[in-house]
């Protein structure tokens, strides 16, 4: 029996990014569930698992659990709190280049630096602003790039009320400056309400007002620098705190670099997907059924191997490794929905396909959460589970009754368990699937890759397509709010966060563009980020010609079995 993928480009991305020199895909598989397991039993559903392709370990923990590569499996840290001092900049400047060489991105909060022009009364002179020390961090990144295999991913997060926030805005416009970096907005709700009730609003230094500003005229700024540029990305911070199941213990002000993963000082994020269309079986040719009974069945083997890999990778810092072993965070998501919503017959944004959405995400957060329950009778809580605490957490208490009360009496191993990554390069890698909750870019993109004949453009079709012959609807005919809708649903079920780009249309109004953020922040989001192709920014994917006669979306009805383009 054949495993793996099966397009040349996604055998090529997987052996040169998760595999040592001669090994197969399925030596790869094989050598992750060895690592990983808790016994022969479970060995063997982890490698069934992994070699279907059922579950998408994230690229780090493929490339260096059971290798002797010297690397994490951490995807991404967040720094530590950087301390307004030339000593604490540089003191993270060198953790920075000691976690990068290890494979981590890191996310930052850069708003505990002054602001520019900020006396230094030991010096006699002024700040030269929290901004000015990006560009050591990034300069660090590029040097690390230089001397690696892969860039290492950065976010940069300022507050909304620092006194800087508007040279933060405008930060990534000058060509080439902080290209290692996403950046973003950590907005508060008392900027949100200011912004509603048109009251001035303060920008603060070290619990002094600095200014008072026009909420309205910041938020335009904010929203201008996004249509036209992609950036800064919105980060609602008192929701990522109140949401925290952990707020108890921690106060989190950055995420890693997507944004998915909202962190502590020195957090590590640890990630992997379910690829929903394994889950798929057809009755016949143009019918489709989601395997509910293998999805429930394989997540407690996942969780239980994630939890394993907190104990058996390296770490870039040793305050790392205490803060992952102190509350053992998982993040387990989903990719490929959007093909499995339309091969379902759901067109993307839909009811029908939110509530698939509603369901997958549902069973995934009880079933993960009573597995670790599970876990936590077994080998104990997380060292920093109080019982009281945090079941009263919002999230917690949105779980099914039964969770809740197994949760209650045996607590649980893990504080997080749920995070939607973007899952881009691992969802290529199994036959170009749609990644994470996105939907499809365009039936074939053009790749470049390196080939024995030197570098060639390659078409790739999307998975459902290739597939099922599944026209799904792609980014540019999916409307502002069926994007919003998917990413509200998700995030309802997510107790880290979710990673997506709201693409925005030309036809798109400035005023329904702002209003856009305003409305996710009301709905309950942590984050969003948008992407106008009208903008001043180019898209990372081209969509490719596809030689075939015109037509509208193909879908199949699943009470029917009918297939329909239209």
């Amino acid at each position: 029996m054949n495993y793996g993928p099966t397009l040349q480009i996604s055998e090529q991305i997987h052996k040169e990014k998760y595999r040592g020199p001669n090994e197969s895909f399925y030596e790869a598989m094989s050598r992750l569930a060895g690592a990983l397991n808790d016994g022969e039993e479970h060995r063997g559903k982890l490698k069934d698992i992994f070699l279907d392709q059922r579950f998408l370990p994230a690229g780090r923990v493929q490339a260096a659990i059971g290798s002797p590569r010297k690397t994490t499996a951490f995807n991404c840290f967040v720094s530590q709190t950087i301390e307004d001092s030339t000593e604490g900049i540089m003191d993270g400047a060198t953790n920075a280049f000691k976690t990068m060489r290890k494979g981590g991105g890191i996310g930052y909060d850069f708003s505990t630096l002054r602001y520019r022009g900020a006396p230094i009364q030991t010096l006699g002179s002024k700040a030269s602003g929290a901004v000015s020390f990006m560009d050591i961090y990034d300069a660090v990144c590029n040097t690390v790039s230089s001397a690696g295999n892969r860039r290492g991913a950065q976010m940069g997060v300022l507050r909304v009320d620092h006194p800087d926030i508007e040279e933060f805005i405008r930060a990534k416009q000058n060509d080439g400056r902080l290209k290692n970096f996403n950046i973003s907005v950590a907005v508060t709700d008392e900027f949100m309400r200011c912004l509603k009730e048109d009251e001035a609003f303060d920008l603060v230094w070290d619990g002094q007002v600095v200014d008072t500003i026009d909420p309205q005229a910041l938020w335009d700024e904010i929203m201008r620098a996004t249509w036209e540029w992609a950036e800064p990305g919105v980060l609602f911070i008192d929701t990522i705190n109140e949401q925290n199941n952990l707020r108890y213990c921690e106060y989190i002000a950055a995420t890693n670099p997507c944004g998915e993963q909202p962190l502590p000082p020195y957090g590590a994020c640890l990630l992997g997907s379910f690829n929903l269309v394994k889950y798929i079986y057809a009755k016949t040719e143009f019918s489709a059924s989601f395997d509910w009974e293998q999805f429930k069945h394989d997540i407690p083997h996942v969780v239980r191997a994630l939890d394993n890999v907190i104990d058996r990778t390296i770490y870039p810092l040793d305050k790392h490794e205490y803060e992952a072993k102190q509350k053992r965070r998982i993040g387990m998501g989903i990719t490929a929905f959007a093909n499995t919503s339309e091969i379902l017959g759901f067109p993307y944004g839909c009811k029908e396909s939110l509530n698939f959405l509603d369901e997958v995400m549902s069973v995934l957060k009880n079933t993960a959460y009573m597995s670790s329950a599970s876990l936590a009778l077994e080998k104990d809580t997380f060292p920093l589970y109080s019982h009281n605490a945090y079941h009263n957490a919002p999230y917690i208490k949105d779980l099914d009754a039964d969770v809740r009360q197994t949760i209650g009496e045996v607590g649980l191993r893990n504080s997080h368990l749920i995070s939607i990554a973007p899952a881009g390069t691992i969802s290529i890698t199994a036959d170009n699937v749609s990644s994470g909750v996105e939907p499809v870019f365009a039936l074939e993109t053009q790749r470049t890759i390196n080939t024995e004949n030197g570098v060639e453009v390659v078409q790739v079709p999307d998975y459902a397509y290739a597939t099922y012959g599944i026209k799904g609807k792609t980014s540019d005919q999916v409307t502002m709010d069926e994007h919003l809708g998917i990413l509200a649903t998700a995030q309802k079920h997510v107790d880290s966060a979710v990673s997506k780009t709201c693409n925005v249309g030309d036809d798109v109004s400035w005023e329904d563009f702002k209003d856009l953020y305003y409305r996710a922040w009301e709905r309950g989001c942590k984050g969003i980020t948008t992407f106008r192709a009208a903008g001043k920014r180019f898209g990372v994917l081209n969509a490719a010609p596809v030689v075939e006669e015109e037509g509208a979306a193909c879908f199949i009805d699943p009470s029917t079995g009918d297939k329909s383009c239209g």
